[in-house]
C-alpha cells in the first residue's frame, strides 16, 4: 500500500510540474503567427544570403538585439522562408517574446508579446 501511494504521489507531483509548461507552449503556440511549415529552414536563410538576398543572421542579432530592454534575454530565432523574415525569441519577466524582422532588412515587422 505505501509503494501504492508513493506511486501516486510521484506521479502527481509529476504532472503537477509537466502540466504548467504544456499549457505554456499551447498558449504561445495559439499566440505566434509565424508560418510554422517553414519554421527552421536554415539551408534556405543560408541558401538566401549567399546569393545576397538576405542579411546574416549575426547582423540582423546585432541591430535588434540593442533595441530591446536591458532584461530581455535573448533566445534564438528561427527563419521562415516564405516570408522571408526572421523571428527572434526573448523572455521576459517568464514571458515569451517574439520580433519578427525582414531578412532584407533588418527592419522589425512586428513584436508579439
Amino acid at each position: 500500500m505505501k509503494a501504492r501511494f508513493a506511486f501516486l504521489s510521484a506521479l502527481a507531483l509529476l504532472g503537477a510540474t509537466a502540466a504548467p509548461a504544456v499549457l505554456c507552449t499551447s498558449a504561445a503556440a495559439q499566440e505566434r503567427s509565424f508560418d510554422r511549415s517553414d519554421r527552421g529552414d536554415q539551408r534556405s536563410a543560408r541558401e538566401e544570403m549567399r546569393a545576397g538576398r538576405n542579411m546574416p543572421i549575426r547582423q540582423i542579432e546585432r541591430r535588434i538585439i540593442p533595441q530591446m530592454r536591458d532584461d530581455d534575454e535573448y533566445i534564438g530565432f528561427e527563419y521562415d522562408r516564405r516570408a522571408q523574415a526572421y523571428r527572434l525569441k526573448f523572455i521576459r519577466n517568464g514571458r515569451m517574446i517574439w520580433v519578427d524582422v525582414d531578412a532584407q532588412t533588418a527592419r522589425v515587422l512586428r513584436i508579439s508579446r
